[in-house]
């Protein structure tokens, strides 16, 4: 799954993502496409445990994959 953040203003994009992780099962990956690189998002996702990796775009976009886990 990709959800594109882009043109979105914080903090709607680290509440889609949220709400996206949230229907997801564990070992499921989602990719997000943001302006900006998500600070605040990072720290979320560490501290739930989730496995990321941003990847910065031609466009000056970031392209962050994010793998769920959890118990």
């Amino acid at each position: 799954m990709i959800i594109d953040n882009r043109g979105l203003e914080p903090p709607q994009p680290m509440m889609r993502t949220l709400k996206a992780l949230d229907k997801m099962d564990n070992g499921a990956t989602l990719s997000i496409i943001n302006d900006r690189r998500p600070l605040f998002l990072y720290e979320e996702l560490n501290d739930r445990g989730y496995l990321h990796e941003t990847e910065a775009q031609d466009d000056g976009s970031y392209k962050i994959t994010i793998t769920k886990s959890g118990a």
